[in-house]
């Protein structure tokens, strides 16, 4: 089974993750993880803190010879901003925010304690554990890419593209959409919500292609990979849903419309024309791409702060202001493809057994063959 846990605060000394279940002789390249907390740091509409930060991992344990061995993971990332034991003390809990929930929960009286933890900035390093379960995905040609499809009432036109058209034009995008004219057009309303000190949500969406059908299982309800996918990806700070395939459109479409009939090829199998579905039936992938959806609600956190009321005082007041975005849904799109990629290479290993890279490819290997004959 592959685990991790993350730790650090936002202005701390830095942020940890330790992966655990990795199967020994995957080679690791740090540049790699170093290239995906790039990513994550990128994207218009990004606040001042990204100009600071220059995220570099630093992996403190379970290599030899940049190849894994079998045992836990170390990932370390500094913060260039570690204030924590400077800042003042906050009182003005932010609607939206964990600030209010969080010191009841805790019995704290300084939301100062709570939204150190639960800043977005810990998902760096989610997205270097992710980045380590991608080169492991890598190894079965299993590729995974994000993109945006829709700023604030901005909505993309990619339906009808496919996964490398969407993983090149994405990439040529300040707000990772592939569509360059919607695109163009998601800026200019990030700089108007900018404009008017306000904040813009959105959706992206997380693509996988070349796994094979069978990873998860109908047989258990906590099996299921669809599941699991979904929780990972609500976990994300600031999701607040989550769908597959064709999305939240098919309540309102006949089976008959949305179901994806199935064909057979001598030369590849059975496969779909269509894929409503997202990869996933029952609880487990179907041998076509997975695709996610996550929407995004816009910052919590305003320049022109909302209502809110004094912990101490019990007064009203405006929210606190901390440095943040003005739309990070371009980076939560590379923490979605963090949270994808650990899940899928959990369900891999899962499903054909984790002690070796070379042991996973012989079983991977068998399995394939199977379905080739059967």
């Amino acid at each position: 089974m592959l685990r991790y846990l993350t730790a650090g605060e936002s202005h701390g000394k830095c942020l940890v993750a330790i992966l655990d279940g990795i199967p020994a002789g995957l080679a690791v390249d740090k540049t790699l993880i170093d290239k995906d907390l790039a990513r994550r740091m990128s994207g218009y509409g990004r606040g001042k803190r990204m100009k600071i930060e220059s995220d570099k991992v630093e992996i403190l344990s379970g290599l030899r010879r940049s190849k894994t061995i079998g045992s836990p993971v170390a990932l370390l990332i500094d913060n260039v901003d570690q204030s924590i034991n400077r800042l003042a003390v906050v009182s003005e809990p932010r609607p939206g925010h964990a600030d209010l929930g969080g010191v009841l929960k805790y019995d704290l009286g300084d939301v100062r304690d709570v939204l150190e933890r639960a800043s977005a900035r810990e998902t760096a390093s989610r997205v270097s554990v992710g980045a380590v379960c991608k080169m492991l995905l890598a190894e079965f040609a299993v590729k995974i890419t994000s993109h945006v499809t829709c700023i604030g009432p901005v909505e993309a036109k990619t339906r009808q593209m496919g996964f490398d058209s969407i993983e090149a034009m994405a990439e040529k995008s300040s707000v990772r959409c592939a569509d360059l004219k919607a695109s163009r057009l998601m800026c200019v309303q990030i700089d108007k919500a900018a404009k008017e000190k306000d904040t813009l949500g959105g959706v992206f969406e997380v693509i996988v292609t070349g796994l094979p059908p069978g990873l998860g299982s109908y047989a258990q309800w906590d099996r299921r990979i669809d599941a699991n996918l979904a929780k990972a990806v609500m976990s994300i700070q600031a999701v607040k849903a989550v769908s597959f395939g064709a999305g939240l459109g098919i309540a309102k479409r006949r089976g008959s419309d949305l179901h994806d009939e199935i064909f057979y090829h001598g030369s590849k199998g059975f496969y779909r024309k269509t894929n409503n579905a997202g990869g996933i039936e029952g609880g487990m992938t179907n041998g076509e791409d997975v695709v996610i959806q996550a929407v995004m609600k816009p910052i919590a956190t305003l320049r022109k702060p909302l209502a809110s009321v004094d912990i101490r005082t019990k007064r009203a007041v405006r929210a606190t202001v901390e440095r943040s975005d003005t739309c990070a849904v371009p980076a939560a799109g590379i923490v979605g493809e963090a949270m994808v990629a650990i899940e899928v290479a959990n369900a891999m290993i899962e499903k054909f057994g984790g002690d070796s890279v070379k042991e996973m490819r012989r079983n991977y290997l068998g399995y394939i063959e199977r379905i080739r004959r059967f």
